[in-house]
């Protein structure tokens, strides 16, 4: 069976059973803010929908955490995250290109093997002159200790190509 948790991921972790996950599967926010003071102060459904005024989804706390706190904030949820994960259990974790070292440290900091990235080609993007574009996002992807290869799980792909809608 598969369980969709969604909430505060500190809290909702303090309530779940101790090895009782196979994997854990996160998008956290990037706290990147933005690209200048005045961004870093609207909320996250101005920032990142289309909608601004009526946006569907809720608001979030933490997206304007500097570099340093963001990891540690990460870490810690990483590390209650692997306490409620299987032995060998997957950590797949999304980030963009600016929190990319950051992010791998969390990981490490919080206990996993880092086993590598895997690349989401989003296919589009907004452009910028003279300069490549920012379509990739990353999927830092760990395990909980030893992760025997065979495990019955075929040979995933490396890089997997879907549009933003």
């Amino acid at each position: 069976m598969i369980t969709l948790y969604n909430g505060s991921a500190l809290r909702v972790m303090d309530t779940l059973e101790p090895g009782s996950f196979d994997a854990i599967i996160t998008d956290p926010p990037y706290s990147s803010g933005g690209s200048s003071i005045r961004e870093t102060f609207k909320s996250p459904s101005q920032k990142y929908t289309n909608t601004k005024k009526n946006c569907p989804f809720p608001e979030f706390v933490g997206e304007t955490m500097d570099q340093r706190t963001w990891t540690g904030f990460i870490a810690e949820m990483l590390e209650k995250a692997k306490r409620l994960c299987k032995p060998g259990a997957i950590c797949a974790m999304f980030t963009d290109w600016r929190q990319y070292p950051s992010a791998t440290d969390a990981l490490q900091r919080a206990g996993w093997v880092w086993r590598g990235t895997a690349i989401w080609d989003k296919m589009n993007s907004r452009p910028q002159r003279g300069r490549f574009k920012q379509q990739a996002e990353f999927i830092i992807w760990g395990s909980n200790g030893h992760m025997p290869v065979d495990r019955h799980v075929p040979v995933l792909p490396g890089v997997y190509a879907y549009a933003v809608v």
